[in-house]
């Protein structure tokens, strides 16, 4: 799903252009940023589903900290309040609610295999839908939100160049959408396996 994080981050600079979009970008994978450290020091751990290839979508992943319901609105939280000093309350509440939309478009694609509290502590049911078992369907939503957030990049972005006087686009601009577009539907459809 990481290109889908990456057009959801796209869709919500063109509805707040005053986040950076490096923060946004940033703030779409947090969640499994902090998870390489935790990874790479057995804290968290992936598997592969027994019977698969162990391609996209093939894995169980125990990101029992970062991937946690809890943990992943602490670490949201947090990420939203260190926002909020430089670009105000608005931008940080924003930038928050990036990082924890990365732990609900997990929740689509995941196996169960996400817990509600850190650690897993109490044992509780993992959560996830699994629609990475159907590598189809997971692919048709990620470049969905590849493209939702690509045009709506390019929407506000050519409203922002009109406001300050630019009376065309030039085809550079026009390059660079859709080379943002083309590059965030590769990066899709190479993690897909396709």
């Amino acid at each position: 799903m990481i290109a889908g994080h990456f057009g959801f981050a796209a869709a919500v600079k063109a509805r707040e252009p005053q986040a950076p979009l490096w923060a946004l970008m940033l703030a779409t994978a947090w969640l499994d940023i902090l998870f390489v450290p935790l990874l790479l020091a057995g804290i968290e751990t992936i598997e592969t589903v027994p019977g698969t290839s162990g391609g996209y979508g093939d894995s169980v992943i125990h990101a029992d900290y970062t991937h946690s319901l809890v943990g992943a609105l602490l670490l949201a939280a947090v990420y939203g309040l260190v926002a909020a000093a430089p670009w105000g309350r608005r931008t940080g509440a924003v930038l928050g609610g990036v990082v924890f939309s990365h732990w609900l478009l997990d929740l689509i694609v995941h196996r169960g295999d996400m817990p509600i509290l850190p650690g897993d502590i109490g044992g509780l049911p993992r959560l996830g839908f699994g629609l990475w078992r159907v590598p189809a369907a997971s692919a048709a939503v990620e470049l969905a939100l590849v493209l939702v957030g690509s045009y709506g990049y390019w929407q506000a972005a050519t409203a922002t160049l009109r406001a300050a006087g630019a009376a065309t686009l030039t085809r550079a601009h026009l390059l660079g959408a859709l080379t943002l577009a083309a590059g965030l539907a590769i990066l899709a459809l190479s993690l897909l396996g396709f």
